[in-house]
């Protein structure tokens, strides 16, 4: 069974992202860049797959700039077996958006022709956890969304939810989508051996217009704020001045 990983190249999670002085984004100017940590997890999950013989090859599929090349590579290093880069974009401050990145993975899926579609759950740069749920709605597969445990067997992937009442476990029919939630695995580090051959993995380049996708912004970013500053606590010196402050404050 083919697995296709889509992985998104995003702000490092360690790195505080910075408003640009007039408002029009955040700045990305020299700006640590990695994987979208949730891709990562399913990464991780699919070479798990994989090393279990249930996956016989894991493809991993970009959509963006050409820096995301290093992503990919990031992936290939981990364990995917070749990677498929769609420039969509020549600058890195413009983000597709979910529908045509959707759309473009429609694509992809109908050439490939993959058993399953392991994606992370959203992206840590817009958090707009569309892209998985989309692409099931265009290929009209069945979809296993916030995923902390996967099994496949016969044909059928059994898959733990994390839902807002604790857990819920569905089972869909290959192929079908899965959103990765955090619990899911933790990602492996790719060694320097496996790093040099990522390096020689195949890497296809290709464009939006080869899948006919028009990337076109259906949304305007009208202003971007920092988030406003917590005004500082105050110190009770006893329970009774704590009950009198939350009355004060509407809180009970």
């Amino acid at each position: 069974m083919k697995v296709l990983v889509p992985v998104k190249r995003v702000i490092d999670y360690n790195v505080k992202p910075r408003v640009r002085p007039d408002g029009t984004g955040v700045d990305l100017a020299n700006v640590k860049m990695s994987m979208n940590p949730f891709d990562e997890i399913a990464v991780e999950e699919a070479i798990r797959l994989k090393e279990k013989g249930v996956a016989s090859e894991i493809v991993v599929v970009s959509i963006g700039v050409k820096q995301a090349q290093e992503t990919l590579r990031t992936a290939m290093a981990m364990g995917a077996d070749r990677a498929i880069l769609v420039v969509a974009s020549e600058d890195a401050g413009t983000d597709i958006e979910p529908l045509a990145v959707a759309k473009i993975l429609a694509a992809v899926a109908k050439e490939e022709q993959p058993g399953l579609i392991l994606t992370g759950k959203q992206a840590i740069d817009n958090d707009m956890n569309a892209t998985g749920q989309m692409l099931a709605a265009l290929l009209g597969w069945p979809q296993a969304t916030f995923a902390s445990e996967i099994t496949v067997e016969g044909g059928k992937a059994k898959v733990t939810r994390e839902v807002d009442g604790g857990l819920q476990t569905i089972e869909v029919t290959l192929p079908a989508i899965v959103t990765a939630d955090l619990r899911l695995n933790e990602p492996r580090y790719a060694s320097l051996p496996n790093i040099m051959k990522a390096k020689k993995k195949p890497l296809v380049e290709k464009t939006a217009a080869d899948y006919g996708v028009d990337v076109s912004p259906r949304l305007t970013v009208v202003k971007t704020a920092e988030p406003a500053g917590r005004k500082a606590g105050v110190r009770v010196g006893s329970v009774d001045e704590l009950v009198a402050k939350l009355k004060e404050a509407g809180a009970i």
